[in-house]
């Protein structure tokens, strides 16, 4: 299988990203540039990402991005072989306008348009870093996506649970508002969390125990918790270290009980393996506690775990360029006529 070379441009929330990597499946790869340039600052007076200032930025700065991608590859675009960027999901006004200038891109350097899910991106990110071979149980935990599903090729996810309500890193994002710690809250509420006693109030661990018995499903809910944590943020006498270190447990105790229930199922449908691998993709996958706590439940079900890199599990368009890859490098592209999609689950190609 020849060497490729693939720019991905990422714009489905916040960040706006290119980047260019070289490889061929099942990786490691190289990532050669990945330029990311975050908006937090621009949506931290609001709390949250505001779509219509998202997409107005990426609109501004993703010619420059792109540019600057190629630069530190030292490549011009003619030289890569395929354009790659995120057709969904994700805020459809972000997508837009990295897929349609991927699509001038493609067309004026007669390069094959690859059309990327999003989430793909994020499951594919551990053969980029580590070469994991298929299949594998992935965990994909972020701020709008908390599902568990068996990867058996690029293409091909077999869905074992996802959230029955929240994410967990909108639960985490809620907190820290609730908190009154800024944006994005993911990491604050980690900082807060290691100065405070994880013991320090009771709060509920939704589907805790639920095993395949009750559902034959490994689903996930952070609703009751955001409540209770709402109703503890109302005492302003309370330790916020304490608070954050007792919500931060709850979510652990929630993510291992739910993989250990997934590993089951993956190990049924996938018998003989000698050693199985938990991959942990997604913004969340970057908080160290939760990936202490993953590491505890895997070994203890003979899993190995990956985690990519810290700066590889937010959004990046590294993690594009190579889902693009792996799809071109068994002969699929994209036509210039395909959309952008707001909604599009990993479980289903079409």
């Amino acid at each position: 299988m020849a060497i490729l070379t693939v720019l991905g441009i990422e714009t489905s929330c916040d960040e706006t990203a290119a980047a260019v990597v070289r490889g061929q499946p099942p990786g490691p790869g190289e990532i050669l540039s990945n330029v990311v340039f975050s908006q937090s600052e621009a949506h931290a007076p609001y709390g949250g990402v505001v779509p219509e200032i998202a997409s107005r930025a990426h609109l501004e700065i993703l010619d420059d991005i792109i540019a600057r991608a190629l630069s530190e590859a030292e490549l011009t675009l003619g030289e890569v072989d395929a354009v790659a960027a995120t057709a969904g999901p994700g805020l459809i006004g972000g997508v837009m306008v990295g897929l349609t200038t991927a699509k001038a891109l493609a067309l004026a350097a007669g390069k094959p348009l690859i059309a990327v899910n999003h989430l793909a991106g994020h499951a594919l990110t551990a053969r980029l870093t580590d070469g994991v071979g298929f299949p594998f149980l992935l965990l994909l935990v972020s701020g709008g996506h908390c599902q568990l599903l068996a990867v058996q090729s690029a293409e091909d996810f077999r869905l074992y649970g996802s959230t029955m309500d929240d994410a967990a890193g909108e639960a985490f994002d809620k907190t820290a508002k609730l908190l009154g710690l800024g944006y994005p809250g993911g990491p604050l509420v980690e900082a807060h969390a290691a100065r405070g006693n994880p013991r320090a109030f009771a709060l509920p661990r939704p589907l805790l125990g639920r095993g395949l018995a009750d559902s034959n499903r490994a689903d996930f809910s952070f609703s009751g918790l955001k409540t209770a944590m709402r109703q503890l943020a109302q005492d302003k006498t309370i330790s916020i270290d304490d608070a954050c270190a007792s919500f931060q447990a709850a979510v652990i105790d929630i993510l291992q009980d739910r993989c250990a229930t997934a590993m089951n199922m993956f190990a049924a449908d996938f018998p003989g393996q000698d050693q199985p691998c938990l991959v942990v993709a997604g913004g969340v996958a970057a908080n160290r506690a939760i990936g202490q706590g993953l590491a505890e439940v895997a070994g203890k079900a003979g899993f190995a775990l990956r985690i990519p890199p810290a700066r590889l599990c937010t959004d990046n368009g590294a993690m594009i360029a190579w889902a693009g890859l792996e799809r071109f490098a068994v002969g699929a592209s994209d036509p210039l006529e395909t959309g952008p999609r707001a909604r599009w689950p990993l479980d289903r190609k079409v």
